[in-house]
C-alpha cells in the first residue's frame, strides 16, 4: 500500500467521522457517558460514544522508537442494556483505530482494537438476600471492572483501548455501609497483537482463557475512620505459557488497604493507599526459565483542600511511591496489575512514560470548574527512581551500575476539557513537559532527544 493510497483512505476516514460528530453535536437525546450505568428503568437503553484524538511527541523518552511522532485515534463505543425486573443484559462493543504510525511508532494493543464484543453479560438485581437494608448482584459473560481506587483493575478511559474479563462478578450491600465486591475472572488478550495486523487496524475476537485468571475482591466500610472510607482487597493473578504466548508465568498475591475521605467544598480531602505483593515469577519468559520469590510494594498519599464558591478550585499535594528490581535473588519490582496511569501519572498513548514501578513522585495538583461547561487540571511532579540500577518506570531507559543517579526529572501535566455542546459534544487538551533529570540524560540506552513535549486533542460526541 503506497504513502498516497493510506493518505487518502485516512482523509476520507477523517471527512466521516467529522460527519458523524457533526450530527451527533446537533441531535437530542441521551445524555453522555463513558459507560452506561445500570438503566433504572425498564425496557431497552442505547447509547454510543465516538472520540477522535490527535496526539503527538517530540522527545521521546523511550528507546528505540521515533524521536517525533504522531497518531490520529478514533474510539467508537456502542452499548445496549436491557432490564426487565430485576434481570440485566448488557452488551458492548468497542472499535478502536490508529493511523500514522509506522515500524518505530510505540504502537500496541493499547491504541488498536477493532470491532471487539468487550462487553456481553446479564446480571440479576436480588433485594434483601440477608435481610432489610441488603442488597445482591451477580453478573456473569464478559464486562469492564473499575474496582477500588482503579490503581489495580480499571477500565481505562483515556487509552484508546480498554481492559475487559470474562467471568463472574458479585456485589453485595449489608447494613452499616459495608460493601463487598468478589470477582472470578480471565483477562481478555486483545488480538491481534502482532504489529503488521496493528498497523493495517485488522480485526480478530480478543481471547480469554485459564492461561491467565485473576480473582479476588474488596470490602470497604463507610465511615469508618470519621467519615472516612476504609477498603481492603486481595487479588490473585495467576499466568502461564500459552501455545505461542511466552509469559513470565506470574503467581502474585496483592493485598490492598485504603482510607480515603472523598472530597467535597469547604473541606479537607485526603487517602492513603498501601498495596503489598507477593507470589513467585520467572526470571524471563524463555521455557524452563529458573522461579524466583517476589515481594513488592506500593504506596500513595495525598492531602488537599476544596474551596467553596466560584471556580472551586481543589488543591492537592500527592506522593506515590513503588519498589523496583534489586539485586538479592528476591523479584521486588511492582506490578499494577490492570491499573489506570491518567488519573495519578499522567497521559498514556505516545507518551506512556510514568508507571506504578520503580518511581518516587512527590507532586501537587491544582484542579478547578471555571463554568458548568468547563474545568482544568494542572499537575507537577518530581520523578526519581526507587533503585537506581532497575529500569525507570514505564521507560525502559536502565543503567545496570547505578552510575547514571537516581533524579529522572520534573513532568508538568496539564489538561483543559469543555463542553461546546452540553452533554452531547466535549473537546479536550492534554498537554505534558517532561524535563529530562540526570538519568535520563545520562543512562546508557537514553534517547539523545531532549525533554519531552506531548500534546494530545480530542474531540467526543455522545448520542
Amino acid at each position: 500500500m503506497t504513502s498516497a493510497t493510506v493518505k487518502r483512505g485516512v482523509a476520507s476516514r477523517l471527512r466521516a467521522i467529522f460527519l458523524v460528530i457533526a450530527v451527533c453535536s446537533a441531535a437530542e437525546g441521551a445524555p453522555a457517558r463513558a459507560q452506561n450505568p445500570p438503566p433504572t428503568k425498564q425496557g431497552l437503553d442505547i447509547g454510543a460514544s465516538m472520540r477522535l484524538r490527535y496526539e503527538t511527541i517530540d522527545g521521546q523518552v523511550r528507546p528505540g522508537f521515533n524521536a517525533s511522532d504522531a497518531l490520529i485515534d478514533l474510539r467508537t463505543i456502542v452499548t445496549a442494556t436491557y432490564k426487565t425486573g430485576p434481570l440485566r443484559i448488557g452488551a458492548e462493543v468497542y472499535d478502536s483505530r490508529s493511523w500514522l504510525a509506522d515500524a518505530r511508532t510505540p504502537i500496541s494493543t493499547n491504541e488498536v482494537n477493532t470491532l471487539e464484543p468487550v462487553q456481553a453479560w446479564v446480571a440479576a438485581d436480588i433485594a434483601h438476600p440477608f435481610g432489610a437494608g441488603t442488597a445482591l448482584t451477580v453478573k456473569a459473560g464478559r464486562f469492564l471492572l473499575d474496582l477500588g481506587s482503579r490503581r489495580l483493575v480499571a477500565a481505562d478511559d483515556y487509552r484508546n483501548t480498554t481492559n475487559a474479563f470474562t467471568g463472574l462478578r458479585a456485589d453485595l450491600g449489608l447494613r452499616g455501609g459495608v460493601k463487598a465486591t468478589l470477582v472470578y475472572t480471565l483477562p481478555q488478550a486483545r488480538l491481534p497483537d502482532d504489529l503488521p495486523s496493528l498497523l493495517d487496524n485488522k480485526s480478530g475476537l480478543d481471547r480469554e482463557s485459564f492461561d491467565q485468571v485473576l480473582w479476588g475482591g474488596l470490602v470497604s466500610r463507610a465511615r469508618t475512620v470519621g467519615d472516612a472510607t476504609v477498603e481492603l482487597g486481595f487479588f490473585h493473578l495467576g499466568e502461564r505459557d500459552a501455545p505461542g504466548r511466552p509469559t513470565r508465568d506470574r503467581s502474585l498475591d496483592t493485598v490492598d488497604a485504603r482510607v480515603v475521605r472523598d472530597p467535597k467544598p469547604g473541606r479537607i480531602h485526603y487517602q492513603v493507599e498501601g498495596i503489598y505483593q507477593s507470589g513467585g515469577i520467572s526470571t524471563t519468559n524463555l521455557a524452563g526459565a529458573p522461579r524466583v520469590p517476589v515481594s513488592a510494594w506500593f504506596a500513595h498519599a495525598d492531602l488537599g483542600y476544596t474551596f467553596s464558591g466560584g471556580w472551586k478550585p481543589r488543591l492537592t499535594a500527592e506522593f506515590d511511591i513503588a519498589s523496583g528490581d534489586k539485586a538479592g535473588g528476591t523479584y521486588t519490582r511492582f506490578d499494577s496489575l490492570f491499573g489506570m496511569r491518567r488519573a495519578d501519572l499522567g497521559p498514556v498513548g505516545l507518551y506512556n512514560t510514568i508507571a506504578r514501578t520503580n518511581v518516587v513522585t512527590p507532586g501537587a495538583r491544582v484542579e478547578a470548574t471555571p463554568g458548568k461547561r468547563f474545568d482544568v487540571m494542572f499537575n507537577y511532579r518530581l520523578l526519581w527512581l526507587a533503585e537506581p540500577t532497575d529500569t525507570f518506570s514505564g521507560t525502559g531507559v536502565r543503567d545496570a551500575t547505578g552510575a547514571s543517579g537516581s533524579f529522572a526529572g520534573q513532568q508538568f501535566d496539564a489538561r483543559v476539557r469543555a463542553w461546546i455542546v452540553p452533554e452531547r459534544l466535549r473537546f479536550e487538551v492534554d498537554g505534558v513537559w517532561l524535563a529530562k533529570g540526570r538519568f535520563l540524560l545520562n543512562a546508557p540506552n537514553a534517547p539523545a532527544t531532549g525533554d519531552t513535549r506531548y500534546l494530545s486533542i480530542n474531540v467526543t460526541a455522545y448520542i
